[in-house]
Formats: C-alpha cells, sequence, structure tokens
C-alpha cells in the first residue's frame, strides 16, 4: 500500500516538475523571440527566475522522493548493521527537523510580504511566488517520510563482503 502510495506521489511530482520545466522553456523561447524583434517582454527576466526557482524546489522533493539527493552512502555502508539503522534514523530526523523549519519560516514570512507584487507584475503578489518555501518543504517532509521504511529496511541488510562487491563492480563495467 505505502509503495503505491509513494509511487503516485514520485509521479505527481514529476508532472509537476515537468509542467514547470515546460513553462520555463516556454517563456524563455518567447523571451527570446520578442527580445530578437525588438520588443523585449518586461516581465520576462523576473518570471524567469521565479520559474527556475520553483523547478528547483520542486524538483528537490522530486529527489527526495526517489532518494536521488546528496549523500555519502559509502561511508554509511563499512559500519555494522546496528550503526547503519542509527545513523539513518539521526539523518532522517535532522533532514526532517530542518524541513520543519523551512516550512514555518517560509509559512511566517508569508505574513510579512502579503502586501508585496512583483515589479514587473504589480498583480502577482509576493506571497504567491515565496510560498514555494513552505510548500516544498511540506513536499520534501512528505518523500522523507514515505522513503522511511525502505531506507531503514536497506540500513539493516548486511553490506556485500569485498569480493563480492568487487565482482560485481567488474560486472557492471563490462
Amino acid at each position: 500500500m505505502l509503495a503505491r502510495v509513494r509511487h503516485g506521489y514520485e509521479k505527481f511530482l514529476e508532472a509537476v516538475v515537468i509542467l514547470l520545466m515546460a513553462a520555463l522553456a516556454v517563456e524563455v523561447t518567447v523571451g527570446v523571440i520578442f527580445r530578437s524583434i525588438g520588443h523585449s517582454l518586461v516581465w520576462y527576466d523576473e518570471i524567469a527566475s521565479i520559474l527556475l526557482a520553483w523547478l528547483t524546489f520542486y524538483g528537490s522533493a522530486l529527489a527526495a522522493a526517489k532518494r536521488a539527493h546528496i549523500g555519502c552512502p559509502e561511508v554509511v555502508a563499512m559500519l555494522p548493521p546496528g550503526a547503519r539503522v542509527v545513523l539513518r534514523l539521526i539523518a532522517e530526523v535532522l533532514v526532517i527537523a530542518f524541513f520543519v523549519l523551512v516550512a514555518w519560516v517560509g509559512w511566517s514570512v508569508m505574513d510579512v510580504l502579503d502586501t508585496d507584487h512583483l515589479v514587473s507584475l504589480p498583480g502577482i503578489p509576493v506571497s504567491f511566488v515565496q510560498s514555494v518555501l513552505p510548500i516544498s518543504a511540506v513536499l520534501i517532509i512528505a518523500a522523507e517520510l514515505f522513503t522511511l521504511p525502505q531506507v531503514l529496511i536497506a540500513a539493516r541488510r548486511e553490506r556485500p563482503s569485498g569480493d563480492a562487491a568487487e565482482a560485481a563492480a567488474r560486472e557492471a563495467t563490462h
């Protein structure tokens, strides 16, 4: 059941990231075309930077859901299974605590930014643009929680012996 929910969650995040990538590509293409014919769009640069930031934050949530973020798996793999589980739990708690803080601060800032609007498009509030912080933080927390059981199961497994690991590495390179 959890695997199906996690898979659906990954597909949802993939759709969001693809949509943002397509929007950014279209926006940049339109901006370049208008600039090349001498009619630059006033809002082009501001919206492109916002779309890139959104793509980065939502892409980070997708990376978290796929467990594709930066880590040091080799160091953890060298530890005995009990220590690996404890270290993974500590790491997960720290990551989740950090993103709880990001979500809380991001949400707190929303009230302050509620009266500000974009320079080039004054109809769009800055709070809408900055909503990416608490939303993506919550999405990353959800991704971490969805993948936690799988991470703990992997941490409990024995690491392959040196000979088996070397054979697997040789096989992968040929």
